[in-house]
């Protein structure tokens, strides 16, 4: 059986979210954060990186969100949450897919806990770089509803966390598209059912 460990305010809850619009059947295990809002322990018996999202799956284990999204759309939805494989579509869908945590989460990750810890001077050394992210994504969706298009697709789903995390740190207020953008996100009927089984993406205080 398809097992979920579930961080509360963690990237597991875009595998929640894909495994609602799947209809999967799953075990959710879940895990609450520290007092400092870290992973708790017990996470590093499931995963030597004491990480969540990890699923496991007859016996394969897999930590890395975008992994396990593309993993769980082509076993169990055909991949018809991504373009057709072999076409420019497809290609240009697997670079937003793999942009959001390898080029766009760090920025803002690192503002959030700076000006967390009182440092504002490394926030305002990564906000530039926030904006320029921002700005991309901006301009790649254009005047689409979603990425890809009409309806979301994986990528979608990944950057829903990244654009809840921009504005927690306030950093949307710049990109009103945006903004619009994640609203159409967590209006999806799936995204409302994984919020509902899951929790909410983000706390209300950080």
């Amino acid at each position: 059986m398809l097992t979920l460990h579930h961080l509360a305010f963690s990237r597991s809850q875009r595998i929640l979210w894909l495994i609602e619009e799947l209809g999967l059947p799953v075990d959710l295990v879940r895990y609450a954060r520290t007092a400092e809002f870290r992973a708790p322990p017990e996470l590093k018996t499931v995963h030597p990186l004491g990480k969540s999202p990890v699923i496991t799956d007859d016996g394969l284990m897999l930590a890395e969100s975008a992994t396990i999204l593309r993993y769980l759309d082509g076993r169990y939805g055909g991949n018809r949450f991504s373009p057709e494989a072999g076409t420019p579509e497809h290609a240009i869908h697997e670079e937003w897919l793999d942009f959001v945590e390898s080029t766009a989460a760090g920025p803002v990750v690192t503002v959030l806990l700076s000006e967390r810890a009182g440092e504002q001077a490394a926030a305002d050394r990564a906000k530039p770089m926030v904006n320029t992210a921002l700005g991309y994504i901006a301009d790649g969706l254009g005047d689409k509803p979603f990425l890809m298009g009409e309806r979301p697709m994986l990528a979608d789903i990944q950057m829903s966390y990244f654009l809840a995390m921009a504005r927690m740190a306030k950093l949307l207020d710049a990109h009103p598209a945006l903004v619009d953008y994640l609203a159409r996100i967590e209006a999806e009927p799936g995204f409302q059912r994984a919020q509902a089984r899951g929790g909410p993406m983000m706390p209300e205080n950080f």
